[in-house]
């Protein structure tokens, strides 16, 4: 019955509409009020201590040094260099947004700063080149997806402070999987592009692309920074965010010179506005997550997965498919936040590696931006490329299809986590 009780008040407050950080209250406070125990205290203590954490500071500073890294011109030095090096080619502009897609990730690790950066210089390129306006949306939208995938990434911040495990572990068992996403775009660009006539670009000079390659050398050394630091332990990855956002506003402001006082305020102000909203889902969340250890509702979903807790990989494809079922119609973070408090301790029961359960779910979720009604993603490239929603839709299909194959592969086969992960520590 506390199952109920717990799914029914939160998918009833989703129905009508009420804010998913106020739903995970509601279905909190509603299972107090079945146990009988309603005490708000508790329910503010919780939410303080929900965000009270020296991990989570890592977020408000990933998601700075993602806006600063727009408005100081490294995504765009970034972009320049992917279309020296294979813009003069057949479908040359889709393989620019892939390569751009995966330095930027390594940079930023938000989708919709990535997505927005990518829809806003190189769509209207596209379009002019003759390129479909939803097949070359749909790219870009599934190249963003990769940031939430790769480190930087914010959510696994998320994940590894839920979880109580090692962020630096996430980051570097993500690194694979991510390099994977990226090839599945690049074979399945190959077969959509392979009959267009599209536009080329004329080919750079050797000493423009090397001059290219030059100038984007201060934005594509902060990956090294940040991964070579917390493998080297140099520092925590909260000290890392802090590093990544000084290492933006220093290159914009200094090397580059295009960030100034007024940017790098409206660069503040989008960061903390998204940090709220972040950090209060978090909050959130832990309202809801101690209610459900209270009622102990994961036991309960363990005697529901019960026939499959012998067999890990198929407990992990349940999960997987659940996942991206709500994630068509709940946002990435909400989603996560929702199910991690629950899936956790049955991971944990079946001998599940968190680690890899962590960048698993992680892709799963990411793929839940692209999919209707919610896709924020799509959204987000849509209204910054002034494409119908519905193009851009049809568009991103074949690509979340090769995405989605390697979500599966990477169940299937662990290893393809595992093995890597134990060779880099």
């Amino acid at each position: 019955m506390t199952l109920i009780v717990f799914l029914g008040s939160l998918m009833g407050c989703i129905a009508l509409g009420v804010p998913i950080a106020w739903a995970l209250t509601a279905c909190g406070v509603a299972l107090m009020f079945y146990l009988d125990f309603f005490n708000s205290q508790i329910v503010a203590q919780n939410l303080i201590l929900g965000t009270d954490s020296f991990i989570l500071l890592a977020i408000p500073f990933f998601i700075l040094a993602g806006e600063l890294m727009n408005r100081g011109g490294l995504s765009r030095r970034i972009i320049d260099v992917a279309i020296s090096g294979f813009g003069h080619i057949r479908g040359g502009l889709g393989y620019v947004g892939i390569c751009a897609s995966l330095l930027m990730a390594s940079l930023s690790g938000s989708a919709i700063a990535d997505s927005a950066a990518l829809a806003a210089i190189l769509l209207p390129m596209m379009k002019q080149s003759g390129y479909p306006a939803g097949s070359s949306g749909g790219l870009l939208a599934a190249g963003g997806i990769i940031a939430p995938i790769v480190p930087p990434s914010i959510a696994l911040v998320v994940f590894g402070a839920v979880a109580n495990i090692s962020i630096s572990g996430l980051f570097i068992a993500s690194i694979v999987p991510g390099l994977l996403m990226g090839l599945s775009l690049v074979v399945t660009w190959y077969f959509v592009s392979r009959g267009g006539d599209y536009k080329r670009l004329e080919k750079k000079p050797r000493a423009e692309t090397m001059a290219s390659l030059w100038r984007a050398i201060p934005a594509l050394f902060l990956p090294f920074v940040v991964i070579g630091g917390l493998k080297v332990g140099i520092f925590t990855p909260t000290e890392a965010a802090v590093i990544a956002a000084v290492y933006a506003a220093a290159v914009g402001a200094f090397v580059y010179r295009e960030l100034d006082m007024k940017g790098f305020y409206e660069a503040l102000v989008a960061s903390g506005k998204t940090s709220a909203v972040v950090m209060f889902l978090v909050g959130t969340s832990m309202v809801s997550a101690w209610l459900i250890t209270v009622a102990n509702l994961p036991t309960q979903i363990v005697s529901f997965l019960s026939p499959f807790m012998d067999s890990p990989r198929m407990l992990v494809f349940m999960i997987i498919m659940l996942s991206l079922l709500l994630g068509t119609a709940l946002d990435f973070t909400p989603l996560m936040l929702i199910l991690m408090p629950i899936m956790i301790p049955i991971c944990k029961k079946a001998g599940i590696d968190l680690t890899y359960f962590g960048v698993v779910f992680t892709i799963s979720g990411a793929l839940g931006m692209l999919t209707p009604p919610v896709g924020n993603v799509l959204n987000v490239v849509a209204g910054v490329g002034k494409v119908g929603l519905d193009k851009i839709t049809w568009g991103v299909m074949p690509f979340l299809l090769a995405q989605t194959i390697v979500l599966l592969l990477l169940v299937a086969f662990p290893e393809i986590v595992t093995v890597p992960l134990s060779l880099m520590r």
